[in-house]
């Protein structure tokens, strides 16, 4: 009797650390204001090539939404923006709409070779 109750309150608490654990929503953690509507009012391709992005720096307005993707000239990428949580593979999508201005850092998120640490640039929220 006493195994089976220690048991069951085991596995509750497992089930309670797993659910709070949560959603893995990062934007929601760092208190970044990202948000996904259905539009975008503009759009930024980010092109990747072997150890290098396109431009050092992409610029979008504060509030607006933007589709963001990501086309490879060569080499397999994807980029992360770890602050907004934000993660798009190549010949994929999204649009965010980011509501704080600054400065994010994003990175390719898939190991590409010798200069994937290279790999980094900014979007700049105005």
């Amino acid at each position: 009797m006493f195994k089976k109750t220690w048991l069951m309150m085991t596995l509750a608490a497992i089930m309670l650390v797993l659910a709070a654990c949560g959603s893995g929503n990062n934007a929601e953690e760092t208190g970044s204001a990202v948000e996904e509507p259905a539009t975008a009012a503009s759009e930024i391709v980010i092109k990747a090539s072997n150890w290098e992005f396109d431009q050092a720096e992409y610029k979008i307005k504060k509030g607006e939404a933007t589709k963001i993707s990501v086309e490879t000239k060569s080499g397999i990428h994807g980029i992360l923006i770890e602050d907004l949580g934000v993660k798009i593979q190549s010949g994929d999508a999204e649009v965010v709409t980011i509501n704080e201005p600054g400065t994010y850092t994003f990175f390719c998120n898939i190991q590409c070779g010798a200069g994937h640490s290279k790999m980094k640039s900014t979007i700049v929220v105005e």
